[in-house]
């Protein structure tokens, strides 16, 4: 038998904490992000809201709690939340692989590459919560201006492999005077491998060959990045 609280429908609950109403009302910056979670999800399981689905999902990893934890959980550690099928868990990845799209547009042809740390907020908001490497590629003009930035590889959990050949061959087809190179460490620790910085010199010795600079390689992590310029890697 249900008690009362195991009743309770989103509809029962006071306007002010309904995320729709409250949404419609107040506008979608008013509301928690459980509540932005509860509007995604819709409804929970038997017995319960999906208020209450979305604050489990937030704890669904104690060492990151909130949305750095879910972001960071494949579909199938979701579904183990109580009323998260597999519909709902698909629905939150793709809600996840927009909003790392959208951050993406923060790159567009023209920017003038400042330094390591412009870079490094882009990169850390939209490589955050990935569970593999991924390698990114910034190709510059004369002034330091961006002409494209893509994709050069995705690797496995802890490492991904860097081909000179294939950077450079991206950075001849982009009109590359300079590059610069980013990566992920998905455990969080920006510190720079020995397989980082061996592939970094590689890629440096044969840029100089092509004329074309590599002027940084930039790990992120965790709210953290490394500059293998400014560690004098790269000078």
């Amino acid at each position: 038998m249900n008690t009362a609280h195991d009743s309770i429908t989103m509809k029962d609950l006071p306007i002010s904490e309904q995320p729709y109403e409250k949404c419609e009302q107040y506008g979608s910056r008013s509301l928690s992000d459980a509540e932005l979670l509860a509007i995604i999800i819709r409804s929970g399981a038997k017995g319960k809201r999906a208020l209450e689905s979305a604050y489990s999902l937030l704890q669904l990893d104690p060492d990151h709690p909130g949305l750095e934890g879910l972001m960071r959980s494949d579909t199938d550690q979701i579904r183990r939340i109580s009323g998260i099928g597999r519909v709902k868990a698909i629905q939150l990845e793709a809600v996840f692989e927009l909003s790392r799209r959208i951050s993406a547009c923060g790159l567009t042809p023209g920017l003038r590459f400042t330094g390591p740390r412009s870079a490094a907020d882009y990169f850390m908001s939209r490589l955050r919560g990935l569970q593999q490497e991924e390698v990114h590629m910034i190709s510059l003009d004369t002034k330091n201006q961006l002409i494209r930035e893509r994709t050069v590889t995705r690797g496995t959990v802890d490492r991904s492999l860097i081909s000179p050949r294939e950077v450079y061959i991206h950075a001849l087809r982009d009109g590359a005077v300079s590059i610069v190179l980013v990566h992920n460490h998905p455990s969080g620790d920006c510190t720079p491998s020995s397989q980082d910085l061996e592939s970094t010199l590689q890629i440096a010795q044969a840029g100089q060959l092509l004329g074309i600079r590599l002027l940084d390689h930039i790990v992120v992590g965790e709210h953290c990045f490394t500059s293998l310029y400014e560690q004098g890697y790269l000078k």
